[in-house]
């Protein structure tokens, strides 16, 4: 499929024309890609999925944002707090809290990484998810006023129901959420 064919799915995403970084499989820079050709063309790239945790009333949450029905893949399928890719010459934990900004409308704390792997996943509008992503960490600090361009609605869910979650109903999810969310999980166990 060419990269015209989505220019309508993709117009209305505030970052379509980021320069993406392109990166071997070791996570090196070798290029660059705008997010659509990036899309198209199955490219791996760097990305990152932030994981947002807060204190509730029966210990650590963690917060989940479901993908607006309009995104040009996954949705309505719920995921982590926020994805995205940091931009060409931007610093991951730069990009991270930038992004939690302006898809949640709160801001993050204490952002840091504690993993990263890589995946690819196919759509079927043929757009295709090749990442290799860094999940980072974070506290939610602030108010939530998600952005309905990108988020539909959100939740937070106790660390052990999410743990469940995962368990029995893996197809409510998109595809990276549950290697994202499992790593969030055994780090937050550790803790």
């Amino acid at each position: 499929m060419t990269p015209d064919a989505h220019d309508a799915r993709m117009g209305d995403d505030p970052a379509y024309d980021d320069l993406l970084v392109l990166v071997d499989g070791l996570d090196r820079p070798i290029g660059s890609a705008t997010k659509l050709q990036a899309h198209v063309r199955g490219q791996l790239h760097r990305a990152f999925s932030v994981v947002l945790t807060r204190e509730g009333a029966d210990g650590v949450e963690v917060l989940l944002s479901q993908r607006a029905t309009g995104k040009y893949h996954s949705g309505g399928l719920w995921a982590n707090s926020c994805c995205s890719h940091p931009r060409v010459g931007e610093e991951l934990l730069e990009a991270a809290a930038r992004r939690v900004h302006e898809e949640l409308g709160c801001d993050a704390s204490e952002l840091r990484e504690i993993a990263s792997f890589a995946y690819r996943a196919v759509f079927a509008n043929g757009l295709c998810e090749h990442e290799y992503d860094h999940v980072i960490m974070g506290r939610f600090e602030g108010a939530l006023s998600p952005d309905p361009q990108e988020v539909s609605d959100v939740r937070w869910v106790a660390a052990d129901r999410l743990a469940l979650e995962l368990a029995e109903s893996p197809e409510t999810f998109c595809a990276w959420a549950p290697m994202v969310l499992s790593l969030a999980l055994a780090w937050l166990a550790r803790e």
